[in-house]
């Protein structure tokens, strides 16, 4: 076959490659990396102090930032909308997509608001507006089931990072991923230091307000507390508990936001064996004896959790009861948030209390027009005086499709306490 003559030829063959280059235009428009940058249009909104009870209901969950702004984040973009205290979910105030890369978490803290990326990419958006302050290479983040459709686990349990407060003051911010961790100065992405680790022996707890990045490392025989400075990433000690054995296990309490620049820690061992809470501080850990067990909150000098059905409060030193509420009926812990401890009721009733002193700060129920209280609790959030919750169908299925699992389209209920 031979290429075609004359005028008519040579034009089939200029089409031809008009057509296949207009072709590689689009496909490399479509599918190259790229980043769109939609910044605030409008002024930063005022501080907002709503009466306590339901806000609204949302389709996904929010990050309350700097008390004015809902973050939220969807697979490839992070937006928000304002006011904090908007009944719904409104049109974006700023956001910000990256392609292909997909997102694995943000943290937040004053107005720096920080996503990771599944390329590793770390890049911190103005909450003001909008802007790009700063990027920042870090390690690709483990694999992580995915999020759900709700977003909850993206920016309330963000994968792999943390927030802390260097011993000088500074803040930072702790990125741990595949086969490394490092610290950035959360003020401009300045690295601060890297540390190679295995993260197929080790597991991420979180961060202590006296400055420490804390992990379980299994990769040196007997398994221990490993603990690294957040300024320096220089491991400071290996801590094994009283009895710990190869099933040890460390959560973090009394946390500022979710495991970040925490005040307590709860060391378990085989499963039938409980916990011990301990306090941890520049020091050794401190036996902590109102922490021992499971399920309750530390707040400032008080662990505040349910014994034998009725909500106390003990000494976190001493385990010494300061205070009794056997006037709530059954409840469960639902979040924590500095001078707050929320608990939902078997009605599904939110009850906010003091933990100082016990007494209550509201109550009401956390319903929305006609949804009713027929729900189970998931995933729950408090910040700034706000909860999140999301509600579930029952009976519960953990394995089911989110049209099942969720409650509705909009599952996460807010409310000002």
């Amino acid at each position: 076959m031979g290429f075609p003559k004359g005028r008519r030829g040579v034009a089939a063959v200029v089409a031809a490659l008009l057509g296949v280059g207009a072709v590689a235009v689009v496909v490399h428009r479509v599918l190259a990396p790229a980043e769109v940058e939609t910044v605030a249009r409008a002024g930063y909104p005022s501080a907002v102090n709503p009466a306590g009870g339901v806000v609204g209901r949302l389709p996904v969950a929010p990050l309350i930032v700097d008390g004015r702004l809902r973050v939220y984040t969807a697979a490839r973009q992070v937006y928000a909308d304002q006011p904090a205290d908007g009944r719904y979910r409104t049109s974006p105030y700023w956001s910000y997509r990256r392609w292909p890369a997909r997102l694995s978490g943000v943290v937040a803290e004053g107005t720096t608001v920080v996503s990771h990326w599944s390329d590793g990419k770390l890049v911190a958006l103005d909450a003001r507006t909008g802007r790009v302050a700063w990027r920042a290479d870090g390690p690709a983040p483990v694999d992580h089931p995915a999020a759900r459709r709700t977003g909850a686990g993206t920016v309330w349990d963000p994968p792999g990072l943390f927030l802390a407060r260097s011993a000088d003051g500074r803040a930072v911010l702790v990125v741990s991923g595949r086969r490394g961790v490092r610290g950035f100065a959360l003020a401009d992405g300045r690295q601060l230091w890297s540390a190679g680790v295995d993260d197929r022996c080790r597991a991420d707890v979180g961060t202590t307000a006296a400055g420490q990045f804390v992990a379980v490392d299994r990769c040196a025989g007997q398994p221990a507390v490993e603990y690294r400075d957040v300024s320096t990433g220089t491991p400071t000690a290996r801590w094994q508990p009283p009895g710990g054995t190869a099933e040890l296990s460390a959560t973090l309490v009394g946390c500022v936001s979710h495991r970040s620049r925490c005040r307590g820690l709860r060391a378990a061992g085989p499963a039938d064996a409980p916990a011990r809470g301990w306090l941890v501080g520049a020091g050794p850990p401190v036996a902590a004896p109102g922490l021992d067990g499971a399920g309750s909150e530390l707040a400032g000098e008080r662990v505040v959790g349910v014994t034998e059905g009725v909500l106390t409060a003990r000494s976190v030193r001493t385990g010494e009861e300061l205070w009794r509420r056997g006037d709530l009926g059954p409840v469960r812990i639902l979040a924590a948030q500095p001078g707050r401890v929320h608990l939902l009721t078997d009605g599904n009733d939110l009850v906010t209390l003091d933990p100082a002193t016990g007494a209550q700060r509201s109550r009401f129920p956390l319903t929305v027009g006609r949804d009713g209280l027929g729900w189970a609790p998931g995933l729950a959030y408090a910040a700034d005086g706000y909860v999140a919750v999301e509600r579930l169908r029952e009976p519960v299925d953990p394995d089911a499709d989110d049209q099942r699992y969720f409650l509705m389209s909009e599952p996460v209920v807010l409310a000002a306490t």
